[in-house]
């Protein structure tokens, strides 16, 4: 299985299948073309909650506001996996959630035929090419170097003392909930009561209609960290949060 993911909405992903389907018979699926335009970060978030889920496969991620520069082009092995992507940071954060030991190679790619459009011109070859060799097999791969310098993303940590925890809104989804780094945990025992955000004392519940519509909640969402939500509309909104926004949360 080769996957496809990228900010690049449509058509733009239809070529990348193509070039795959000329060079190999592997099944494609699209994760997400959808991503926040240029946004290295949100993108890797959003990996670590979806490649886990995926059986052994390619994985060819292009987020790549350096199209056409001086950057390198990755295979990040991580276990029965590899992940094809600009070396930007946006392959590592989910590289170790498949993972435990995770290793980068540069991939050496000839001048490509746009200087705009490497996801079809350097990236959906390069998944392709993995693909047929087996993943085991790219450190003897023509092309590929052994890197212990990729460019590396982390998420921010919180800030977590007591009944206080103070941490950053790392996304915003479709749905407009603001989903934070404060861990799941800091709520334990507080569902059914209320905690302060930014001062203000919001209902912590388990389910978004456990509130009345359009009503703030503050939850855990799927990915086991603390959300700013509200039943039926933008959480986003509702705090005045945006991604990369600082937030504190009183018990």
């Amino acid at each position: 299985m080769i996957t496809l993911s990228s900010d690049f909405g449509s058509p733009y992903p239809a070529a990348m299948r193509g070039v795959i389907l000329q060079r190999t018979d592997a099944r494609v699926e699209d994760v997400a073309h959808d991503f926040p335009r240029q946004d290295v970060r949100a993108a890797a978030f959003w990996l670590t909650q979806t490649l886990p889920y995926f059986p052994p496969a390619v994985h060819c991620v292009v987020v790549d506001p350096g199209v056409g520069t001086d950057r390198d082009a990755l295979v990040v092995r991580a276990g029965d996996h590899a992940i094809v992507a600009p070396d930007n940071g946006v392959a590592l954060p989910a590289a170790r959630e498949l993972a435990d030991e995770v290793e980068a190679f540069v991939w050496d790619y000839e001048e490509p035929a746009s200087t705009t459009f490497h996801g079809r011109d350097v990236f959906a070859p390069a998944a392709a090419a993995v693909h047929e060799a087996g993943v085991d097999a790219v450190a003897g791969m023509a092309g590929t170097e052994r890197t212990d310098d990729p460019v590396d993303l982390r998420f921010p940590d919180p800030e977590v003392t007591g009944d206080v925890a103070r941490g950053e809104v790392l996304v915003v989804d479709d749905f407009g909930n603001a989903v934070t780094n404060v861990p799941g945990s800091f709520l334990d025992g507080a569902f059914g009561d209320t905690v302060a955000v930014d001062g203000e004392r919001v209902p912590v519940r388990r389910a978004y209609a456990a509130v009345d519509a359009d009503e703030r909640l503050v939850t855990v969402g799927s990915h086991g960290n603390v959300e700013l939500a509200v039943n039926r509309g933008r959480g986003d909104e509702a705090f005045g949060v945006t991604a990369g926004d600082g937030v504190e949360l009183t018990r």
